[in-house]
């Protein structure tokens, strides 16, 4: 089935998913849609508003009465049900993520599997989950928290709304979910395919809309108990802030500036390229990507130089050829601020090694940006400081593994880590002293089943396996005085 209609070569979205089906939005503005490939307008989608967003909540807490009283099994159930919609679709789902995002697909194939796989690996741990624990006169169950507003991100659509979906329904919540509205295409692919599964009606809602309406909605309103949320960090404290009253529980998965830390016993030819995939993955919109190198002062040159020679493995361009590496930005908006920020770091005196202002040649139609890299930066520098979120990487000399570590953790946020090294002793020594909620050690790696999320101003919670599903959950005791 399919809800899009399309007019020429322009989709239109004009409902929402609410109560088991899609209905009309009560909202009337319209969001055009661009690809980030060519700026042409490829979709009109009419965006929820405060009535809608009411609506799905209202519908969230009728399902709850029903679904929060659920059994495990019964909840593991659904999620095979969800993981084999959403497998049905897994082709059209990554077309969609290539064509409105503009996510390459060498990335968008393996983060849509992801996402889909999130049923699975929710399923797993669920079933491995202890529910209940007894002692004396005293039991202590796992209850779910509620209805649960989960707002997701642009940078990894099906991803977030999948494992934090796949959460919430293995704790027994009922949601409502308010996605990107840069996103909808994507949305719309996913919701159809989820909604093959046949949950009972109420279960999973979803606004599209923006998030000073639907999202604000969300966070006032008394029948949401629980927010769970990926993006910036000043949306995160607002929601911590506004969201205080009603007591509302929250997961904030919030902003990156991760270090990636270079031993002097490290290869160059495998953990200069290891390094650049950290730094540029997802075109370097990822708030886990690797935007620090951390470097011995001794070996800065040939760092420099490995550098250099490796950058042919980064090709900017279409996001659809399996050859690309790096693709364009989401929007003009997203475009702008990248410059912005690689002027800054030329004016504040860091050096340009490769790349620098402006498009590619020979892509100026779309928000591609130029592969960047400064060396001779100090973690006191802008472009050291902040969150980037494009293909922008700055290189930091150090003199001793202690200063390594001073230098990782200077900073504001704490999501994500990494530690290249041959000595694997010395590198898991290193990476346990950095204080981020993950830190990876000679290159990419995943566990489904490990925590996601940060310290600091990286946010609050952690997703993922039983974790996550603790983040949906409240404990309640009962005391027995006849026993």
């Amino acid at each position: 089935m399919s809800t899009l209609k399309q007019t020429g070569t322009v989709k239109t979205i004009t409902t929402h998913y609410i109560d088991g089906a899609f209905v009309p939005s009560h909202g009337r503005e319209v969001m055009d849609i661009i690809r980030p490939t060519d700026a042409q307008l490829i979709a009109e989608v009419t965006l929820g508003d405060e009535e809608d967003t009411r609506r799905a909540i209202a519908a969230a807490k009728r399902a709850f009465a029903s679904y929060g009283t659920s059994k495990p099994g019964e909840r593991a159930e659904i999620l095979r049900r969800l993981h084999k919609a959403a497998s049905a679709r897994l082709d059209d789902l990554t077309a969609a993520m290539v064509e409105e995002y503009g996510g390459i697909v060498q990335f968008a194939g393996p983060i849509v599997q992801s996402g889909v796989n999130a049923f699975l690996a929710a399923e797993k741990a669920l079933r491995e989950m202890p529910w209940t624990r007894s002692w004396d006169n005293t039991t202590v169950t796992l209850e779910p928290v509620g209805v649960a507003g989960l707002i997701t991100a642009w940078n990894a659509n099906a991803l977030f709304i999948c494992l934090k979906l796949a959460s919430a329904i293995a704790a027994g919540c009922t949601v409502v979910i308010k996605p990107s509205e840069m996103s909808s295409l994507q949305t719309r692919v996913l919701v159809e395919a989820l909604h093959e599964a046949k949950l009972p009606n109420g279960v999973l809602n979803v606004v599209t809309g923006l998030g000073n309406t639907v999202g604000a909605e969300l966070v006032r309103n008394p029948d949401v108990d629980k927010i769970s949320f990926t993006g910036s960090v000043a949306v995160g404290q607002s929601i911590m802030r506004d969201g205080a009253a009603t007591m509302k529980r929250v997961t904030l998965e919030l902003g990156g500036k991760s270090p990636t830390i270079l031993l002097d016993d490290a290869k160059l030819e495998k953990a200069i390229p290891a390094a650049l995939i950290l730094a540029f993955m997802n075109s370097g919109q990822a708030c886990a990507a690797g935007t620090r190198l951390l470097v011995p002062s001794k070996q800065f040159d040939a760092v420099k130089r490995a550098i250099v020679e490796a950058m042919h493995a980064f090709p900017v361009g279409n996001p659809a050829d399996p050859k690309t590496a790096i693709g364009p930005m989401v929007s003009r908006k997203q475009y702008e601020r990248v410059q912005s920020y690689i002027r800054k770091g030329i004016e504040e005196g860091a050096e340009v090694l490769v790349g620098g202002e402006g498009h590619p040649k020979g892509l100026e139609a779309g928000y591609f940006v130029k592969p960047t890299v400064f060396v001779n930066v100090s973690n006191d520098m802008t472009i050291a400081r902040e969150e980037i979120f494009g293909p922008v990487l700055s290189v930091i000399a150090y003199d001793t593994d202690e200063d390594a570590i001073r230098i990782a953790n200077d900073s504001k946020y704490g999501l994500h880590g990494a530690v290249l090294g041959t000595d694997f002793a010395r590198a898991k020594r290193v990476a346990s002293q950095v204080r981020a909620g993950r830190v990876l050690i000679n290159g990419m790696t995943d566990d489904p089943q490990a925590p996601w999320g940060g310290f600091k101003y990286s946010g609050v919670g952690r997703e993922y396996g039983a974790y996550g599903i603790e983040a949906f959950l409240e404990t309640r005791a009962i005391l027995d005085a006849t026993a």
